[in-house]
């Protein structure tokens, strides 16, 4: 696939996750799927692979809102195998604080799949609205 393929892809995949639908964005993902945040926070670190993600990152964030995730594009940049996209998320979680988090991604892709995303977003929000990663609560209470 080239620059516009990539870039229509992920056009579509943020198109349903505006409407909280992260169901295309997942069947996209490639089994060796990697995703890194980017920064010093708790959150920050790699993921390896599509499962980890899922169970490691994904399934403790999501459980932290409110209602369903959403976050919704404003600008794509395609460079053949790397789109970047700028979004915006609004969401809450459940104990009541706003989690508005403005996004930079870096997407690669490869044969319609996404093989990996770096994240940039503003950490000190992540910390203040979702505290520390959920692991490293559990650790904390031991």
């Amino acid at each position: 696939m080239g620059a516009a393929a990539n870039k229509q892809l992920m056009r579509d995949i943020f198109a349903e996750m505006a409407k909280g639908n992260g169901k295309l964005f997942v069947d996209s993902l490639a089994d060796d799927f990697r995703w890194t945040i980017a920064g010093a926070t708790k959150w920050s670190r790699t993921y390896e692979g599509r499962q980890t993600v899922l169970t490691k990152l994904l399934r403790p964030l999501f459980s932290q809102f409110a209602d369903t995730y959403t976050a919704t594009a404003h600008r794509f940049i395609a460079d053949g195998d790397h789109v970047v996209v700028e979004a915006r998320g609004e969401n809450l979680t459940k104990a009541g604080a706003r989690y508005d988090n403005d996004y930079c991604l870096v997407f690669r892709l490869e044969n319609g799949n996404i093989k990996e995303v770096r994240e940039y977003c503003d950490s000190v929000l992540t910390e203040k609205a979702l505290g520390p990663f959920p692991e490293s609560r559990k650790l904390a209470a031991s």
